[in-house]
């Protein structure tokens, strides 16, 4: 059985992290083996990389860099080799948000981010990524006194307002891959859209 590599993506609080377990479940329900994983992080050095992206102050271009490296250490170390195994990959981040956060939100050249995506993972690609789309401020509502924000977390609405545009932009650009979920409905019905794209998998 071929692997299969599902990323989920979305703003800070448009709830995403709250459906990874219920898929994890799903494909484990169905006799398929599945790896659980995050970006930035996924490996021990990618966690102790994730820690300084996430709260230490840096260059936008160093950011994207750390990124990236992280991201290397994860395809290599856990990504590629749970594929060969035939296992479901299930990763909460992947490239996408780095187009959003980065060029986005932080005004990268989407050139530049293109030419580390071609060196750090070649033709390593999602097979499908849901993207979980909700309004800046209904995320911000959630965010609210949720835990002590990160640095991405605490940045003004507009930064997140075109994260969010960057996003839906992707979406457009790569339709078959990226399917957007309204993360702004209750759970179930989140979680009938969702079941609607799985059974489509099969």
């Amino acid at each position: 059985m071929s692997g299969l590599f599902i990323t989920l993506e979305g703003v800070d609080g448009a709830g995403k992290s709250s459906h990874l377990d219920w898929l994890a479940d799903w494909f484990r329900s169905r006799g398929r083996g599945v790896r659980q994983t995050r970006e930035p992080g996924g490996t021990p050095l990618g966690e102790r990389l994730r820690e300084i992206v996430l709260h230490e102050a840096m260059h936008p271009d160093t950011e994207a860099l750390v990124m990236f490296a992280a991201r290397r250490e994860h395809i290599e170390q856990v990504i590629r080799p749970a594929l060969a195994a035939g296992e479901v990959v299930i990763s909460d981040r992947f490239t996408d948000a780095s187009f959003a956060y980065q060029c986005g939100g932080r005004g990268l050249q989407e050139a530049r981010l293109e030419a580390l995506e071609a060196w750090v993972q070649g033709d390593l690609q999602p097979d499908l990524t849901l993207l979980f789309d909700v309004p800046t401020e209904v995320a911000a509502a959630r965010l609210a006194n949720a835990r002590e924000p990160d640095k991405f977390e605490r940045e003004r609405g507009e930064f997140h307002a075109r994260v969010r545009a960057a996003y839906l932009r992707r979406a457009t650009a790569h339709p078959q891959r990226i399917r957007v979920i309204d993360g702004s409905r209750t759970p179930e019905q989140v979680r009938e859209q969702l079941l609607e794209i799985l059974e489509s998998l099969a």
